[in-house]
C-alpha cells in the first residue's frame, strides 16, 4: 500500500511508520519537520496541515490507498483534508479522542460509541483552568462530526478512532515518568482529593497494531471505534503498580484540587487523577476489528525500566520543591498495604 501519514513525527507517529515500512508498505509523511526522527524510507513533505493550500501543494495531484491523520485539530483540518483527498484515497483514518465523550451533558462512563449522540454542556469560564480541555473535545468533535457527515454524502470512507490516555516510554507529556521520578525521590505524592476516573488506558504499540490491522484488511470505514485497554485502574492501584516495580513505597498527600490547581502543581503532580480522563469500553473494536490490546501490567514494567534512566524535563527540580512545601501543610496519607498490590 502507499500510505499517507499527517504528522507522524512524535510518539505514535514515528512507530506507525516504522511498522508500516517493516510491513513493506510504502510511507509519506507531511508534516511540519520541526519534531521527530522518521526513518530515512520514509518520504518526507514539508508543511503546516493547517493551511490547506500548503497540503494541496505539497501532495500535488497524487493518490493513496490510505491515509492516517493524526494531528487534525479542528473541524477545518478535516474539511480540508476531505476536500482534497475524496476519491484520491481509499481508506482514511481520523485519530480522535475519549474526550469527545467528556463534553456530553451528561458525560457517560464507560463510554460506548452509540453515547457520542446527545446533548453538550456548556463551555466553562473562559478563566476556567479546563476550558482548554472542553475545547480541545469541541472540536475533536467537530472533525468527527465532518467525517461522519462526508460518509454519509458521498461514502468518503474513513474510520474514527476514539483513543483514550496512550502511554509509553516515550510520550512527550511524560505521563507515566511523572510517577516515576516523584516516587524515585521519596517524597510525598500529591494527589487531588476527589475522586479521579478509572483509567483505561492504552500502549502506543497496540493503537499502531489496531491502525495497521484497519488499513490491512479495510475494515471500519464510515464507523467509529474506541480503543482502550479491557481493564480499568483505580489511580491508587496504578501509584501502587509503578512503586511496586520501582520497589519503593508510595506516600500520598491529598489536597482539594482547585487548591493544587491554583498553586500550579496540577495537573503535573498527578496528571492521571485528571477529571478529564476518558473511559472507554473497548468491546465494538473487539468484535468488528478483533482488537485485542493486551494487559496495562504487561507493557509497564518495560515502561517504568526505561523511564528510570530519563533524565527529568526542564523545571522538575523547582516545581518538586513547590510540591514539598505544600505536601507538608498538613498530615500525609500513605497507601495500605492492601492497595500497594499492583
Amino acid at each position: 500500500m502507499r500510505v499517507l501519514v499527517i504528522g507522524g513525527t512524535r510518539f505514535v507517529g514515528p512507530r506507525l511508520v516504522r511498522s508500516l515500512l517493516d510491513r513493506g508498505h510504502a510511507v509519506t509523511a507531511f508534516h511540519r519537520g520541526r519534531t521527530g526522527q522518521l526513518p530515512p524510507a520514509a518520504e518526507r513533505l514539508l508543511g503546516d496541515r493547517t493551511d490547506p493550500a500548503a497540503l494541496a501543494a505539497a501532495l500535488g495531484g497524487r493518490s493513496f490507498d490510505a491515509c492516517v491523520d493524526t494531528i487534525a485539530m479542528r473541524g477545518a483540518d478535516t474539511i480540508a483534508a476531505i476536500d482534497l483527498l475524496d476519491g484520491r484515497v481509499d481508506h482514511y483514518v481520523h485519530f480522535s479522542t475519549g474526550q469527545v465523550y467528556l463534553v456530553r451533558d451528561p458525560c457517560p462512563s464507560p463510554a460506548r460509541e452509540e453515547d457520542y449522540a446527545g446533548p453538550l454542556a456548556p463551555a466553562p469560564p473562559e478563566a476556567a483552568w479546563d476550558v482548554g480541555e472542553w475545547r480541545y473535545g469541541i472540536e475533536k468533535r467537530e472533525c468527527e462530526d465532518a467525517l461522519a457527515e462526508a460518509w454519509s454524502a458521498r461514502r468518503f470512507p474513513a474510520t474514527r478512532l476514539r483513543l483514550t490516555m496512550i502511554h509509553g516510554d516515550d510520550d512527550p507529556r511524560g505521563r507515566i515518568q511523572a510517577y516515576v521520578l516523584r516516587l524515585m525521590d521519596g517524597g510525598p505524592l500529591l494527589v487531588p482529593h476527589e475522586p479521579s476516573p478509572p483509567i483505561r488506558p492504552i500502549h502506543a504499540g497496540a493503537v499502531v497494531d489496531a491502525v495497521v490491522g484497519i488499513l490491512e484488511s479495510g475494515t471500519g470505514k464510515g464507523a467509529a471505534f474506541n480503543l482502550a485497554q479491557d481493564e480499568a485502574w483505580s489511580h491508587g492501584e496504578l501509584v501502587a503498580a509503578i512503586a511496586a516495580r520501582l520497589g519503593v513505597r508510595a506516600h500520598t498527600v491529598p489536597r482539594p484540587l482547585a487548591g493544587l490547581v491554583e498553586a500550579g502543581a496540577f495537573p503535573a503532580c498527578a496528571p492521571l487523577a485528571h477529571p478529564w480522563m476518558s473511559v472507554l469500553e473497548p468491546g465494538r473494536a473487539a468484535r468488528e476489528l478483533g482488537f485485542r490490546p493486551g494487559r496495562f501490567e504487561d507493557w509497564l514494567q518495560e515502561t517504568v525500566d526505561r523511564l528510570v534512566e530519563r533524565p527529568a524535563p526542564e523545571g522538575y527540580a523547582a516545581l518538586r520543591a513547590r510540591e514539598r512545601a505544600l505536601a507538608e501543610r498538613g498530615p500525609a496519607s500513605r497507601l495500605s498495604d492492601r492497595d500497594a498490590a499492583p
